[in-house]
């Protein structure tokens, strides 16, 4: 009987010392999810519109992140290039996917130089960039809340063919739909 109430009042014991060290830990965590929350944009928490397919609108880019998208849009929309693949930003090819053989940061490099300037980067990596409003065409959702787009800079002409043309992306037949440059 008395070896029974040591280990009892051992285990008891045991679970009171371990409560503070687990609720300074839970209070850590609480901690570092408002951090997150505090610091995280809430741009990309906000429902973000997929325009309609055949579609025209316009987009002033903000921010892109490779070679054929997502490029954000001042107006809300999020683009992704139809038609084309580029290397993912980690030099990757996704499987299935067209790979063109320039590397994911010469690929970004010149779709940033085609939409306007580079002014900076995100703490998430994004480019930021300045440049004239695009005309764009709908191609409907490339997944997610990206629109597939086909647009035009009046300053540089058909981005998704110089993009192609130039060696920068490759042309995804499947979903280049006999689009014209």
């Amino acid at each position: 009987m008395c070896a029974i109430k040591v280990k009892i009042s051992a285990v008891v014991a045991n679970k009171t010392q371990r409560g503070p060290r687990i609720q300074y830990f839970r209070l850590h965590f609480v901690i570092l999810g408002l951090a997150i929350l505090a610091i995280s944009p809430f741009d990309a928490k906000a429902d973000v519109p997929v325009i309609p397919s055949d579609q025209t609108f316009e987009c002033t880019p903000t921010h892109v992140w490779d070679g054929d998208g997502p490029i954000w849009c001042e107006e809300g929309p999020r683009l992704r290039l139809a038609g084309i693949a580029a290397r993912e930003i980690d030099g990757t090819c996704s499987p299935g996917h067209p790979c063109p053989r320039a590397s994911a940061e010469d690929a970004r490099a010149a779709l940033v130089a085609l939409l306007g300037t580079p002014t900076g980067v995100t703490r998430h990596g994004h480019i930021m960039v300045t440049g004239p409003t695009l005309k764009c065409r709908s191609d409907g959702s490339a997944g997610g809340n990206r629109t597939a787009s086909w647009c035009v800079s009046p300053r540089t002409g058909d981005i998704n063919c110089t993009m192609v043309n130039s060696g920068w992306a490759a042309r995804w037949d499947q979903y280049w739909n006999n689009h014209s440059c």
